[in-house]
């Protein structure tokens, strides 16, 4: 009995989890074409039991070295390392690095013994418009955008999780930047006729916000904005925030 993920990684062998979101369809003809197409693999990171053995009670260590002896193809062994230097080394292309006492028994559901260490980027963005929140008058997310190298503001992801007086207040504050238009997030893979409206914005704010992940070239999770550019030039704000 393996713990682990399920995992797509694209043709440069980074996590795709676009793609992998498009793999839960609730039709079988697509799902066994995208199998095909967009294939998945399981990565196991830590072994529960073996055989008649039940394993939580033993160490992380232990439990690691036997998970290395029987793990083969067609499931991956998440690498790990006793280095710190060799772990930081992975917070350049990963999400994060989970950092496990070697002596600690396995807890289901709980995270005892270990650490999850993010990724934190940031970056400056353009806010290009603004959400509504579930209560009425209160701001729920705003939408954020960079310029591509063609002169072009690309909205690249969000930043929810205000604290309630913030919801209350930004959109007095946004009011005087509204066009009048509406801008559209992605639609619905479950119901095409929803979608995601959200308040465009002149392209005039700009915010300082930390994230953890970049998926095709949009902020996956994690977004939090530390604090507003007042100072900061709209332009300036590019999509190469993202690579570098």
């Amino acid at each position: 009995m393996l713990d682990g993920e399920i995992v797509l990684f694209d043709a440069e062998g980074r996590q795709d989890f676009d793609a992998l979101g498009q793999r839960i369809h609730p039709a079988k003809s697509r799902i066994d074409m995208l199998a095909g197409k967009t294939p998945t693999r399981f990565v196991a990171f830590d072994l529960l039991a073996e055989g008649d053995d039940v394993l939580f009670e033993s160490s992380q260590a232990e439990r690691r070295d036997r998970l290395a002896r029987i793990v083969d193809a067609p499931v991956d062994l998440t690498p790990a390392t006793e280095d710190p230097d060799d772990a930081a080394q992975w917070l350049h292309g990963a999400e994060g690095v989970i950092a496990k006492r070697q002596d600690a028994r396995y807890c289901p559901g709980e995270r005892v013994g270990m650490v999850k260490i993010k990724r934190v980027r940031t970056i400056d963005a353009v806010i290009v418009g603004w959400r509504p929140g579930k209560e009425e008058n209160t701001l729920g997310s705003l939408i954020l955008g960079l310029y591509d190298d063609a002169g072009e503001l690309r909205v690249v992801g969000h930043s929810s999780g205000f604290k309630a007086a913030e919801k209350r207040e930004l959109p007095a504050k946004l009011a005087q930047y509204e066009t009048g238009q509406r801008g559209m997030g992605d639609p619905s893979r479950w119901d095409n006729e929803r979608e995601l409206e959200w308040i465009e914005l002149r392209p005039e704010l700009v915010v300082e916000v930390t994230f953890d992940h970049v998926s095709n070239d949009r902020i996956r999770h994690g977004t939090k904005v530390t604090r507003w550019r007042d100072d900061k030039d709209p332009r300036e704000c590019r999509v190469g925030q993202l690579l570098d």
